[in-house]
């Protein structure tokens, strides 16, 4: 019943939200490192760490101004 396609964009972003809070499931994380492609990880991991940052100053320059 797994999709041996591969990886959507919506697994891999939900895979690296997960796994950037720590929720990722063991299921989850076995179906990325054997179906998934690494520089798709590696490249929503980049794009979700410039994101978070973002806003996290964003949240802080709105608070502090």
């Amino acid at each position: 019943m797994t999709d041996k396609k591969g990886s959507g964009i919506f697994r891999v972003i939900q895979s690296v939200i997960a796994a950037a809070f720590g929720v990722q499931s063991n299921r989850n994380r076995e179906r990325d490192f054997t179906e998934g492609k690494p520089g798709h990880f590696i490249i929503a991991g980049i794009l979700f760490t410039v994101v978070f940052i973002i806003v996290l100053i964003s949240i802080v320059n709105t608070v502090l101004g």
